[in-house]
């Protein structure tokens, strides 16, 4: 992180990381370590504030955590959504700007949005900058390291409660003991049996719940939360265009799998954030703030504060 090490010592450390799992401990200390380098966004009571945010590296559907993030703003939650572009052209950074939204702000201006609106977006080249010591090492590899597990668990606001995606099962649990170490409020590790970083909506998800100084384990399907299964070619964008036009479709309110999808996520976040209380109630809650329009009058808000609060307008 501080640039000292050459490039064969980077790809002998991250090779040798990558031969097994890593443990609970060794993500909370990588972690730490990225903190004290980020550039961080204040807030007065960060452990409130929330982050939905996976991995990648799962199939692409259509930035439903980001979605999910602006739903919880909506119904009242602070969120402090961490992210960047993806390699398939339409991840949360894509998609934001499309919609209007300035993710280049400033850390003042993140900030501003915070207060003012309850949202702002963590660009996180713009906030991880110790980490452009390693990417040409990571380019190289072409297999996952370590850096894919902790982009998640770094969040520049230091939120406390976190809702996060991971692309293989058998992360979950040392991505919780991560949490746990870090004193998260609350926390969820989410992977779906159909692959996903997301809860699905084509199947059933595990969850790997993190709350009050332990871990515990749940598995939630579409029918619990009382939405029928469809398949996931239904909810899967192929375009940033099309991911796009869905999310304009649960803008406005549309009762579709579309806002289902989105719903399970914004429900399991209303819980970690103490707004609902159980997962079922977070989603019937978040399909009222769907079908009630406030979803897009929230999106009006911050493409606005973002842009007018900042010198640089990027529309």
């Amino acid at each position: 992180m501080g640039g000292h090490a050459t490039e064969e010592q980077i790809t002998f450390f991250l090779t040798e990381l990558a031969q097994r799992k890593p443990t609970g401990e060794e993500l909370f200390g990588a972690t730490r370590v990225m903190k004290q380098r980020v550039d961080s966004v204040r807030f007065p009571e960060p452990k409130q504030l929330l982050d939905t945010c996976g991995t990648g590296g799962a199939p692409k559907t259509f930035n439903v955590s980001t979605l999910a993030g602006l739903v919880c703003a909506a119904a009242g939650v602070r969120v402090a959504k961490h992210g960047n572009r993806s390699r398939t052209g339409r991840g949360s950074a894509e998609v934001l700007e499309a919609l209007g939204v300035n993710i280049h702000s400033t850390v003042e201006e993140q900030e501003a949005c915070l207060q003012e609106v309850g949202i702002c977006f963590c660009f996180a080249p713009n906030h991880h900058k110790a980490v452009k010591h390693v990417m040409p090492v990571r380019k190289k590899l072409g297999f996952p390291t370590i850096f894919n597990l902790l982009g998640p668990l770094t969040n520049p606001c230091n939120a406390g409660v976190q809702l996060l995606g991971v692309w293989d099962e058998q992360y979950m649990d040392v991505m919780a003991e991560a949490l746990l170490l870090g004193n998260a409020t609350s926390g969820a590790i989410a992977h779906s049996a159909d692959g996903l970083d997301e809860i699905s909506i084509s199947a059933p998800t595990r969850l790997s719940l993190v709350g009050d100084g332990a871990m515990s384990h749940i598995e939630i399907s579409p029918e619990q939360c009382g939405f029928d299964r469809v398949p996931i070619d239904v909810v899967t964008a192929q375009s940033l265009e099309e991911a796009v036009s869905f999310f304009q479709r649960v803008l406005g309110g549309e009762d579709c799998p579309l806002s289902h999808f989105v719903a399970m996520n914004s429900g399991v976040g209303l819980f970690l954030s103490g707004v609902s209380k159980s997962i079922p109630d977070g989603v019937q809650r978040a399909m009222e703030t769907i079908k009630s329009g406030a979803v897009q009058e929230k999106l009006t808000e911050w493409v606005g504060a973002s842009n007018n609060n900042s010198s640089t307008q990027h529309n």
